[in-house]
């Protein structure tokens, strides 16, 4: 078998691989939709999480469960559901839940179009609230996989769509933005990598998959410290 040949059977099997994880996530998840998220109760930086198109909070589980036992309050968004608004119409709701918990020094934990809705909060009234984001597999610079989809929902990932350029211009916060992305992501082959970030890529393949990673888990509990820290006020001499 020729090198070709066998790096495109080793992405297939990653393809198979990471939509059989979501579609175990997504079973889990409708099996036990009901399951509280993991508060925590220690007084770090709060953390507010951001799950991608047609996901709930619960795909964010294996990051939430270490954040809060780390002694950070995570918090999800009521109202976001399987997040299928536009990425305006969900970070008002994200930035209307900050204002009326009154959160401050919120990191965003966030996985796919999560990002954007972040990116758009972070750019609001409401971005003071937030010291900074962790975005894993964020389609920052769009997908061009994006515009042979059918439905709004998901061509608004395309590199061409009007509001995403106009978020992509948009640089001011971008250096209080960590992007983790994997090595190989079918969904979005231009990588995660956001010009003036943060930029992490991980030897992981999938979309979906490296949310479950022990390697992804540690460099987003790393990278929520980092965040907090650096916005953290500083004490007078």
């Amino acid at each position: 078998m020729s090198a070709g040949l066998t790096a495109r059977a080793r992405r297939l099997r990653a393809r198979a691989a990471d939509y059989a994880y979501a579609g175990a996530q997504q079973v889990e998840h409708g099996l036990h939709h009901g399951r509280p998220v993991p508060t925590g109760t220690g007084d770090r930086a709060p953390v507010v999480l951001l799950p991608g198109v047609y996901e709930t909070w619960q795909f964010l589980r294996p990051v939430a469960g270490p954040l809060a036992a780390a002694g950070h309050p995570v918090h999800a968004v009521p109202g976001l559901g399987y997040n299928r608004r536009p990425v305006a119409e969900a970070a008002n709701l994200v930035a209307t839940y900050l204002e009326r918990t009154d959160l401050r020094g919120v990191v965003f934990v966030a996985h796919s179009k999560g990002g954007l809705i972040g990116k758009k909060v972070m750019l609001s009234e409401a971005g003071g609230r937030v010291a900074g984001m962790v975005a894993v597999a964020t389609p920052f610079l769009g997908s061009r996989w994006a515009r042979y989809l059918v439905g709004r929902t998901l061509r608004a990932f395309s590199p061409t769509d009007a509001e995403l350029l106009a978020l992509v211009a948009e640089r001011a916060v971008d250096v209080r933005i960590t992007a983790v992305y994997p090595r190989f992501d079918p969904h979005i082959p231009e990588s995660g990598a956001l010009p003036g970030a943060t930029n992490i890529e991980l030897p992981l393949a999938g979309h979906f998959k490296p949310l479950g990673d022990p390697r992804l888990v540690g460099v987003v509990l790393r990278e929520v410290e980092r965040r907090a820290e650096t916005a953290a006020p500083r004490p007078e001499p």
